[in-house]
């Protein structure tokens, strides 16, 4: 055995300092937390693409369709608000997934009617 302490837990105790936990969150800026929303919806879908890696296991593409529409809704909603500079970037990634999706579907969507084309618009190559 030895003679250090274990990290303590503070949900160990029932005391969450929610105040902190609130006061932290309040200091990220609107977007920070919309960037980073969007980095995980890319990265989401990518592997759900199949995307990570050669002969990927991990290949879904009915979880693609909604991280995909998810993230075209988001980049969509907050285009305005996160300025061009943020916004631009998460278009071009997003664009990639649509192109991607229609490129590994079997049967591809009409124009339009691939995921988030109800946010973008058709997308074309």
């Amino acid at each position: 055995m030895t003679d250090a302490t274990p990290p303590t837990d503070p949900a160990a105790d029932g005391a969450l300092d929610y105040d902190t936990m609130t006061r932290d969150i309040a200091d990220v800026p609107a977007v920070e937390v919309i960037t980073t929303v969007a980095v995980h919806l890319l990265s989401a879908a990518a592997v759900n693409l199949g995307l990570d890696k050669p002969d990927s296991e991990h290949k879904d593409l009915d979880e693609a369709r909604k991280l995909i529409t998810a993230l075209a809704g988001l980049v969509t909603a907050s285009a305005t608000e996160i300025s061009s500079f943020h916004a631009a970037p998460l278009r071009d990634g997003l664009k990639s997934l649509q192109l991607a999706f229609r490129e590994a579907s079997i049967v591809p969507d009409e124009p339009g009617q691939g995921p988030g084309e109800k946010f973008t618009g058709p997308v074309f190559g």
